[in-house]
């Protein structure tokens, strides 16, 4: 469904840092970087952070989340653990299951050092 999903950051070598520890846990390799920007590329898509190219300050989407697959509640636990580590902030419930309309879901938020909303998910059976 989408071709990449981009976020602003105002210290691309601080978010490089932060994004290479939390989705080297998610098993993505060294980001393709040009100077301006960084992708973290897969075969049916990107994740990148840019610095913004308007020249205004970077800021972050309110209501928006940015959503990653994890393959099991440990490697959730584990990205959740390298995010805050790596200077990121944990945010709403802790690491946990909830279930809803949706179905039963393991759940992780944080929010990277630019303040944009992350959620890490592995949804259980």
């Amino acid at each position: 469904m989408f071709t990449h999903v981009m976020v602003g950051s105002t210290d691309l070598e601080r978010s490089k840092a932060f994004y290479n520890k939390v989705l080297g846990t998610l098993g993505y390799g060294a980001p393709f970087d040009d100077g301006n920007r960084f992708f973290y590329m897969l075969s049916n898509g990107a994740f990148g952070v840019t610095l913004p190219i308007d020249g205004q300050p970077a800021t972050f989407a309110n209501g928006g989340t940015i959503g990653f697959a994890a393959t099991s509640p440990e490697q959730a636990d584990a990205w959740h653990a390298a995010g805050i580590a790596a200077g990121g902030t944990s945010i709403e419930d802790p690491p946990g299951w909830r279930e809803g309309g949706m179905g039963k879901m393991y759940l992780a938020y944080l929010r990277d050092p630019d303040g944009n909303k992350l959620c890490v998910m592995h949804r259980g059976a």
